[in-house]
């Protein structure tokens, strides 16, 4: 909303007063400044790959850029000089997915991890006075030891011996160049390469409450600039994982499996973290620069930021009793609390210096009621009560901020983009702890479980509400609805019984979508060293089923909508219970699987981290190599690709989205800030990166754009973009991508999600 302000005040103001106040740092307040991010435009594109580009990163001076491509080329481009240094033919016979230079080296190595499950190393050196038509050297390293594609590198600042790699084999490697140049490809009989980090081929939990047990297919891990001890990894389900290498034990080899060590803490928001989807899984995870912080990007879901919570600090936690209590809440009001109960809590906190901010905060509160009462424009109601709740905490006085809770929770459930409700939930529990008799919360919170199904727990909540004011007719309304539908099921049940017509259906049965089908086979997968009978633990029954029907429909009339393609294809997996039953007779090779070493003891749910901001508005369905980064050295703006093309950065504090630019024909995978210019670069299926600077002559939320017609075209994109992530059928892609995909091993135990083709 243009008539919102942001917090990191006037550029101008700020340029005056850094020859006065040297407390901070100007250089960093002012690299990522909003002035800046809002006139961000295209300046130029960088040629020189033939396929798509899956990842770009800056040296530490921010004078080289790197990039890994489908074409098996590493890009080496100056920044100074817009242009191509070096084109290293890697070598690799599948797709690169990552590419670091190594700290300390003068920026003269670099090493590059692909879906050919290697990792290698590359000494620009030995390029020197050659053409960029000879473009050939040998790794100087070269490591096969993974078993399968290699997803993410992480580099230590300060150390130039060591990289550590996350692949979907479910190990993070720590390779050290001081030890050897190579070592014997991944299932060698001679195979005992030591260098396993983290083993967590049995660390995939499904719900918090679960034990780990299946295998964690890795997607991307990050190591803290600030306390480079820490380690981030996330993979194939929901839950980010924070380690302490000083806590690991010893490097080990893959000739046993392991059981999954602990870690310092889990990062899910909480909504996420009970019996996800297969499908749900991270494809980003990173620190912010200062480590306090972390981003995680999640497939078919949104982006979250996270406070670390490694010293104790005030990161909010939650355990797996917290999430049952979320899920199926119950009004702690009763008739008793109802009448000795005041509302006292509600008392004024506003101080006399800050009278104009709570005016502010009134006035964006009217503007989120009008939008509830006009029933438009939902999404910039929100951001205003965001505004109020995240801007101006401090400030507001509880009064306020409770009546702004209720009016946002309302926004939610009329919105109704995914999860949502959830959201809605968070803050009627908030505002319930603020007036312990509020009515208009224990109303939202009725709707909120009528969304979800849950109309028994809803119609506690609507009773609680009656007897607060049994003359609010939505109340009565509500509590009339929900006894009527509860009646009508009941009725319904009792006819099925009657006329025999109930049958029971097969246990676990369940349809599954194309994701889900992949990611529940990469969970499943059991390392490379051991039989097929002992790899599976899985909750899904004998069956699993899949139904994907076919039509090209631009019926929503949205030109991002235009190229959606719904692809047709039948698919059955059968399994049977008598399998399961002798894997332990003849499925075990003498070393204890994950599930006898889990049974010895009973499992100790732990506890996790919650969220403290979602971002909203862009869609991660199509890759899962989907980044989201932190923008500037303060960190201060958050960006993240989309599939409709688009790129988009939001706000951190309040979460609201201030600048959205196409950046590809049809997705972007990777933004990367520079380490010290207000300078981007973006790439994606396209065979170009994208260079961009703040050079619009017009602040503008999108583009070159200029104040006008903006708002409904980011409206419209955003609206699109969120009906793709509700849609119950989950591969959804362009036409332009499904060209250039391939489905690799379509076989029975041996399937792969989409991925990007070479050209």
């Amino acid at each position: 909303m243009e008539t919102m302000n942001l917090h990191d005040g006037n550029i101008t103001h700020l340029l005056e007063s850094r020859g006065i106040d040297f407390r901070y740092d100007f250089n960093q307040k002012l690299q990522m400044h909003s002035s800046l991010i809002r006139r961000l435009s295209h300046e130029r594109e960088l040629e020189g790959h033939d396929g798509c580009v899956n990842d770009v990163s800056w040296n530490s001076r921010g004078s080289l850029l790197i990039s890994g491509s489908d074409d098996g080329h590493i890009n080496i481009w100056s920044y100074a000089g817009h242009r191509l240094l070096h084109s290293i033919e890697s070598g690799h016979s599948n797709n690169i997915f990552c590419t670091r230079f190594v700290p300390e080296t003068s920026d003269e190595l670099v090493v590059s991890g692909a879906g050919d499950s290697e990792v290698r190393l590359f000494n620009l050196s030995r390029l020197s006075g050659r053409g960029l038509e000879e473009n050939a050297i040998a790794p100087s390293a070269l490591f096969q030891c993974h078993s399968k594609r290699v997803k993410k590198l992480a580099v230590e600042v300060g150390n130039p011996n060591m990289v550590w790699s996350a692949s979907e084999d479910g190990t993070l490697r720590q390779h050290d160049f001081r030890e050897g140049a190579s070592c014997p490809p991944a299932g060698a009989s001679h195979q005992e390469c030591r260098n396993v980090l983290l083993d967590l081929r049995c660390g995939a939990k499904r719900s918090l409450a679960d034990a780990p047990k299946q295998l964690l297919a890795l997607k991307s891990c990050d190591i803290s600039l600030t306390r480079p001890h820490l380690f981030l990894v996330g993979g194939s389900d929901a839950f980010a994982r924070l380690y302490d290498r000083r806590m690991l034990p010893p490097l080990t080899s893959c000739s046993k499996r392991m059981k999954s060590p602990p870690c310092v803490n889990y990062l899910c928001p909480m909504h996420l973290s009970e019996r996800g989807r297969a499908s749900l899984h991270l494809t980003h995870v990173t620190f912010s620069p200062n480590g306090e912080e972390v981003l995680l990007s999640y497939s078919n879901e949104h982006v979250y930021l996270m406070d670390v919570d490694y010293a104790g600090g005030s990161a909010i936690q939650y355990t797996s009793g917290d999430v049952s209590k979320l899920m199926n809440p119950s009004p702690f009001l009763n008739v008793m609390q109802v009448q000795s109960s005041n509302g006292s809590q509600n008392g004024p906190h506003t101080k006399t210096n800050v009278t104009s901010t709570i005016n502010k905060c009134r006035e964006l509160l009217k503007i989120a009621e009008k939008s509830l009462t006009e029933g438009t424009n939902y999404f910039y109601g929100i951001e205003a009560c965001n505004e109020v709740l995240n801007g101006h905490v401090c400030e507001i006085e509880l009064t306020l901020r409770h009546d702004c809770l209720c009016t946002r929770a309302a926004l939610y459930l009329k919105r109704k983009w995914k999860n949502d409700v959830h959201m809605a939930i968070r803050d009627c529990n908030e505002a319930l702890r603020i007036i312990t008799t509020s009515v208009r919360a224990l109303l939202f919170m009725s709707e909120a479980l009528v969304q979800l199904g849950k109309h028994e727990e809803a119609l506690d909540f609507a009773t609680a509400a009656q007897c607060l004011d049994p003359y609010y007719f939505e109340v009565t309304e509500k509590v009339e609805n929900i006894k009527r539908h509860l009646a009508e099921v009941e009725a319904e049940r009792g006819n099925k019984g009657n006329n025999g017509a109930h049958k029971s259906e097969p246990r676990g049965a369940r349809v599954l979508s194309l994701s889900d089908i992949f990611y529940r086979e990469m969970n499943s997968d059991a390392p490379q060293e051991g039989p097929r009978s002992e790899r599976e633990d899985s909750d899904y029954d004998e069956e699993l089923e899949l139904d994907f029907e076919t039509s090209i429909s631009g019926d929503e009339g949205q030109d991002v909508e235009s190229n959606t393609l719904h692809g047709s294809l039948n698919l059955r997996i059968r399994r049977g219970e008598s399998n399961r039953e002798s894997r332990g007779a003849n499925g075990s090779s003498g070393s204890p699987t994950s599930s006898s070493l889990n049974d010895r003891v009973p499992y100790q749910p732990e506890a996790a981290i919650d969220m403290r901001q979602r971002f909203v508005g862009h869609c991660n369905i199509g890759t899962d190599i989907k980044q989201a980064s932190f923008l500037g050295l303060g960190g201060k703006y958050v960006a993240s690709g989309s599939d409709c093309g688009r790129w988009f950065i939001w706000e951190k504090r309040t979460g609201r989205l201030i600048k959205m630019l196409a950046g590809d024909e049809t997705v972007v995978n990777c933004v990367q800030c520079h380490p010290f210019d207000c300078v981007v670069a973006t790439s994606g299926i396209d065979n170009t990166i994208k260079i961009w600077t703040p050079t619009a002559s017009v602040p503008s939320i999108v583009a070159g754009g200029a104040a006008g017609p903006e708002t409904a075209d980011v409206l419209d994109v955003i609206e699109s973009n969120q009906r793709r992530l509700c849609r119950n059928r989950e591969t959804i892609l362009p036409i332009g991508l499904l060209e250039r995909i391939q489905m690799q091993e379509l076989t029975e135990g041996s399937l792969h999600p989409f991925e990007c083709a070479q050209s």
